[in-house]
């Protein structure tokens, strides 16, 4: 069975990717992604939900990173994106409007919204297409990789994996979206993906 992604998955990893995964040499008489299990089981007792990778997309991944590790990063990479969304709409003035009119604040939040969002994504979306690593992961020793090969995800997933996490986040429920998507995380089986990393179907795994 090929390692390549399945069709649809978005841009396929490079091949000098140094963390997709490669299907170990076959050893005695077969090789567990040659083989099928008997009984048309999984060797781990589950196959991918999604379909088109090894029975055990795991294998030959690093350990899935700790819950409460990726929430420390993920406060890390708010505060430090936060402080240049503060920095800019001080600097251009949308937050030195102190007036009444109810339109003149709901441009303001809006303003400071939509600048939340735009910042958050591309810090996401650029940080981790290139590495799989935001600054807070990458001092706390995790990535985000795609589930079914291990591989830095792409641009396009990753945009899909920031947008779902980051548009309810700046628009609406702030604090509450962010606990429940990234939450997810400690509650999901078998891979501890977050609402974000299902859409994107990715996992994040520690590299220490």
């Amino acid at each position: 069975m090929s390692s390549e992604p399945p069709p649809g998955s978005g841009q396929q990893p490079p091949d000098d990717d140094p963390f997709r995964k490669q299907p170990p040499p076959a050893e005695g008489s077969g090789s567990p992604y040659s083989t099928p299990p008997p009984y048309g089981g999984s060797p781990q007792g589950g196959g991918d939900p999604y379909g088109g990778g090894p029975a055990d997309p795991l294998a030959g991944m690093p350990p899935l990173a700790p819950s409460g590790r990726r929430t420390l990063a993920r406060i890390i990479d708010m505060i430090m994106v936060a402080v240049v969304v503060w920095l800019i709409t001080w600097g251009v003035g949308v937050s030195e409007y102190n007036v009444d009119s109810d339109d003149m604040q709901y441009g303001k939040s809006l303003a400071q919204s939509a600048l939340a969002a735009v910042l958050y994504i591309a810090y996401d979306t650029v940080m981790i297409s290139r590495s799989g690593q935001t600054l807070g992961k990458k001092w706390l020793g995790m990535r985000v990789a795609n589930l079914d090969n291990g591989s830095t995800p792409s641009t396009q997933s990753t945009l899909i994996r920031s947008a779902v996490l980051w548009i309810p986040f700046a628009f609406c429920c702030a604090c509450i979206w962010t606990a429940i998507a990234g939450g997810w995380s400690y509650f999901d089986k078998p891979y501890k993906q977050g609402l974000h990393d299902k859409a994107a179907k990715t996992v994040v795994v520690s590299t220490t």
